[in-house]
């Protein structure tokens, strides 16, 4: 996980106001959480909200008998009815516990519950909270089976634990007041007045992603944003999964177009164990091609993103996964 990322799994909580059966919690940072959530009103096949449907989950597949060999990893999970994650509770959009609900919800916890289904037949996931200190360790002791925490794959982390995928790329984006309609990618920033966070990568990125531009830096996250908001900028760059938080906060914002940078977060798995590296992978290659990857992208990131969803990574295309 970046710096950036650090940054905006801090934020504070923000309330997604889906209707849902509370769940209970488990001591020690664990949470339980069964699962899916009732579909709203909004656009077919998404929950409405950041929510992922119960008709995405009542269509996501499940694995045969003979994909999941016995004394297998995925046989040990399917036998004890749920998927144990690391992962987060606090992060918009990602992985954050709903105040009313309960249930974890967003991108990450999304995906979790639709392997857990693929294994058991079920979306039951046992969430423990981690930081990112331990997520190497609690996987090599399989105090978890999987981490979901926007966990970046680097070549020296893959020395300690397998990645699958990656599922999910992030980097540099364009966030733009509401109302904007002219500024849709980086490539329109040539000229413009472009709000940045002062020491972040937007400051070397930005002169050849958009030449001609001139940069406005803030010292917080928070200052950047009210700066874009009070018409002090024409854009605001910054990592994509922060821009899509910030957005969730405030409606007065929209990011748009594509991440102009790349950052590819993989699913972390015990480093020892191929036979499930290939399982989750194979499981990837499943909802990317049937379109629940792209379903659970638009009602969760997308909520607060203009256009449809991107094209999911190829997986293996990250060094190290």
């Amino acid at each position: 996980m970046s710096i950036l990322k650090t940054s905006f799994t801090r934020r504070r909580s923000l309330a997604l106001g889906a209707t849902a059966v509370a769940v209970a919690l488990a001591a020690a940072g664990c949470g339980g959480d069964g699962g899916s959530t009732p579909a709203l009103p909004g656009n077919p096949g998404l929950g409405g909200d950041g929510v992922v449907a119960q008709s995405v989950y009542d269509a996501a597949p499940v694995a045969t008998d003979a994909d999941i060999p016995a004394g297998s990893t995925m046989d040990a999970i399917r036998k004890r009815g749920h998927l144990t994650v690391g992962g987060s509770l606090d992060a918009p959009l990602l992985s954050q516990q709903n105040p009313v609900t309960g249930t974890i919800e967003g991108f990450d916890a999304d995906m979790a519950k639709l392997l857990a289904k693929y294994i058991t037949g079920k979306p039951e996931v046992k969430t423990t909270t981690i930081g990112t200190q331990t997520r190497e360790a609690m996987l090599q002791a399989k105090s978890v089976d999987v981490v979901f925490q926007t966990y970046t794959i680097t070549p020296q982390r893959a020395t300690q634990v397998a990645f699958a995928g990656p599922y999910l790329t992030s980097g540099l984006a364009v966030a733009v007041r509401k109302d904007d309609t002219a500024i849709k990618s980086v490539q329109d920033l040539a000229g413009k007045t472009v709000i940045v966070g002062a020491n972040t990568p937007a400051v070397t990125a930005l002169p050849s992603a958009a030449p001609g531009s001139n940069q406005v830096a803030f010292g917080t996250d928070p200052q950047a944003v009210q700066a874009l908001l009070q018409n002090r900028g024409d854009a605001y760059v910054q990592d994509f999964t922060l821009l899509a938080s910030n957005a969730k906060a405030n409606p007065g914002m929209k990011v748009v177009g594509e991440p102009f940078t790349t950052e590819s977060y993989g699913i972390g798995l015990n480093r020892e164990d191929a036979q499930f590296k290939e399982f989750v992978n194979n499981w990837l290659k499943k909802i990317q091609a049937d379109g629940t990857w792209a379903k659970v992208w638009e009602a969760t990131l997308g909520s607060v993103v203009e256009g449809g969803a991107p094209n999911p990574p190829a997986l293996g295309s990250a060094d190290g996964s």
